[in-house]
């Protein structure tokens, strides 16, 4: 019973990553520069997950967090100071609405191991109930 919650734990804990990883996304959606201060759109990330028991137990684990390689957006805006000679400015890859969704189901998924792990708590409860 306790490798249930054990899943359930390493679930919402891979969960709460793709969140923090959807936050930063939405953070830097309009960010044209880098930590250095130079002209370079922010790159989209995304978590990669896999599967548990390579080591680190029983679950779902972040396997990594990759960039998307799909080109930056290019929007027409002579008068911004990271316009480039023809007057266009490199935007992140982050597409808003793309990752509202991940964030939605993010939280559902989150939502749901919760709703496990209440499931299995009160199996162990009945059980120990019974057993006295």
């Amino acid at each position: 019973m306790f490798d249930a919650l054990d899943i359930s734990v390493s679930a919402l804990t891979a969960q709460r990553i793709r969140m923090d990883t959807v936050a930063g996304n939405l953070a830097n959606a309009f960010t044209t520069r880098n930590a250095d201060g130079q002209a370079e759109a922010y790159r989209r990330r995304f978590v990669v997950f896999a599967e548990g028991d390579g080591g680190g137990g029983a679950g779902v684990h972040v396997g990594r967090i990759g960039e998307d390689p799909s080109p930056a957006r290019l929007v027409h805006e002579p008068g911004h100071p990271d316009a480039d000679a023809n007057g266009y400015v490199r935007y992140p890859n982050v597409q808003v609405s793309t990752e509202m969704i991940n964030a939605l189901e993010a939280a559902r998924a989150y939502e749901a191991n919760i709703t496990a792990m209440q499931v299995t708590k009160s199996m162990v409860s009945n059980t120990l109930r019974l057993l006295a």
